[in-house]
Formats: structure tokens, C-alpha cells, sequence
């Protein structure tokens, strides 16, 4: 949507993504150290040819995102290339290692991705058409004109936009969100001296945050229904990594540019 480049935009998350990991790591251990439900996996003795065992096994699924990753890093494929490489790894190993996959529920799962797909698409069509739109009635002008009418500060300023960014994550899915956020909060942060590749890894972590936000939420939902847990029982823990580890890692991410252009710069210049 920013004509930036797709893998410096990936490679600008991963350091915010180690630092996210790091504090909801921090923060479950606090949450859980004194949580009587817990069952703990009594010690093995012979825990290295377990753990070899075990590896062994997960050593196929495993690959999948090492071949992707590296593939989208190490510039020898597209993403989207990537995702076709990985189905067609996908099926085979569904089909002849885990045996997960069989006939009946592999066109179940064609169906299913079709419909996805297909829900998708018809999405993006809509929220380009808005976007397209917005620069039209010069939307972003007007939001620009808006926000500096309030403050010049860019500390103040960067503030207003990760509030209206989390709004936006807070009602719409995350593609949605980058859709609508980008062409209309871009000009804003360019004027400002934001570096765009910057400003990418921000829309991910408040986007992301999103999706784990009420009331749209769809990773929170998704976790409510593969572990049977009511949402309204999950809210308080979520509400304590989202102050603990989100937003501290979005307040990084904002104000400490090197945090995400470090490796854009390192691997790309």
C-alpha cells in the first residue's frame, strides 16, 4: 500500500517480535508461578533419547517454516511463491508422515480454503475500494491537517496515531486494518520524519495487538474455541500481557527507530 519494500517490512517486526516474546514470557511466569492448577511432566530418565525422539518426529513440521522464512530472508522467494511451497510440502508430509490427512478431510480442508480465500479476496476488494476512496476526498490530508492542528509534537502526534491505529485494530481483522491504516495514517508519519520501513513494524504490533482486542478480536475467539474457555474468562489475562508486554513493545517500537531498522539496514542497507 506504501510501495515499500515486502522483505524489509518483514525483517522491521522481527526484533519487536523477539522483544514481545520475551515480555509475554516474563509476564506468564508472574500470572502462573503460584497457579495450583498447573501439572507439571514428571522427569524422565532417560530424557535424551526422549528428547531426541520427539525431535525426530517434529523435525518435518519443523522444516516448513525454516523453508519459508529463509526463503522470504534469504530473497530467493516471493511470499507468495513461499505459500505455494509450503502446500505443496504441506500435503505430502500431511498425508505420509503424520498421517493426519486423508482423502475425506483433505477435500474438507480444499473446501475450507477456498472459502477462506474467497472471503478474503472479496475483503480486500471492498477495503481497497474505501482506501481508494479516502485519498480521493483526501481523507489523509484532512487527518493530517487534524492531528497537527492538536499538537506539532511528534511525541504527541506519534501518541494520536497509535491510538487511532489501535481503534482501528480494535474493530476490523488485521488485513482490514493495514488496508485502511496505511494510505491514511502514511502521509502523516512521512511529514513527521518517520522512516516508512518504520512505521510498517509499527501498524504490525498495534495491528497485531488488535487481534487479540475486543470487541472484533479474532485470535482471541480462535483461542477460545480450541481450548473450550469462555472469552470473558480469558479477558483479564489478556487485558495484563496487553499492558505488560503489547504495549511496552509498541512504545519501543514507536519512539526507538533502530529497534526495527536495525535489520532492514544490516541485511539490505
Amino acid at each position: 500500500m506504501t510501495r515499500q519494500s515486502v522483505l524489509k517490512c518483514f525483517l522491521a517486526t522481527i526484533v519487536p517480535g523477539l522483544i514481545l516474546v520475551t515480555l509475554l514470557c516474563i509476564v506468564n511466569f508472574f500470572m502462573l508461578r503460584k497457579h495450583k492448577g498447573i501439572k507439571t511432566l514428571p522427569p524422565s530418565d532417560d530424557f535424551v533419547g526422549e528428547v531426541t525422539r520427539k525431535s525426530r518426529f517434529a523435525l518435518p513440521a519443523l522444516l516448513m517454516p525454516f523453508m519459508i522464512l529463509g526463503g522470504i530472508y534469504g530473497g530467493i522467494m516471493t511470499p507468495t511463491e513461499a505459500a505455494g511451497i509450503a502446500v505443496v510440502y504441506a500435503i505430502p508430509v500431511g498425508f505420509f508422515i503424520y498421517k493426519g490427512l486423508n482423502k475425506d478431510n483433505f477435500k474438507e480442508a480444499l473446501v475450507q480454503s477456498a472459502t477462506t480465500t474467497g472471503v478474503v479476496m472479496v475483503m480486500f476488494f471492498m477495503v481497497m475500494i474505501v482506501s481508494r476512496l479516502l485519498i480521493f476526498e483526501d481523507i489523509p490530508g484532512l487527518a493530517q491537517e487534524l492531528i497537527f492542528s492538536v499538537s506539532e509534537n511528534p511525541i504527541v502526534v506519534l501518541i494520536m496515531i497509535n491510538v487511532v491505529m489501535i481503534l482501528i485494530g480494535m474493530l476490523m481483522d488485521d488485513v482490514s486494518g493495514v488496508l485502511l491504516a496505511s494510505p491514511l495514517l502514511f502521509p502523516i508519519v512521512v511529514e513527521l520524519g518517520v522512516d516508512p520501513i518504520q512505521f510498517a513494524a509499527i501498524v504490525g504490533v498495534n495491528l497485531g495487538m488488535g487481534n487479540i482486542t475486543p470487541p472484533t478480536a479474532p485470535l482471541l475467539y480462535l483461542g477460545s474455541r480450541v481450548t473450550n474457555v469462555r472469552v470473558s474468562a480469558m479477558l483479564k489475562p489478556t487485558l495484563i500481557m496487553i499492558a505488560f508486554a503489547w504495549i511496552p513493545t509498541l512504545i519501543i517500537t514507536t519512539y526507538v527507530p533502530q529497534v526495527s531498522l536495525f535489520l532492514p539496514e544490516l541485511l539490505m542497507g
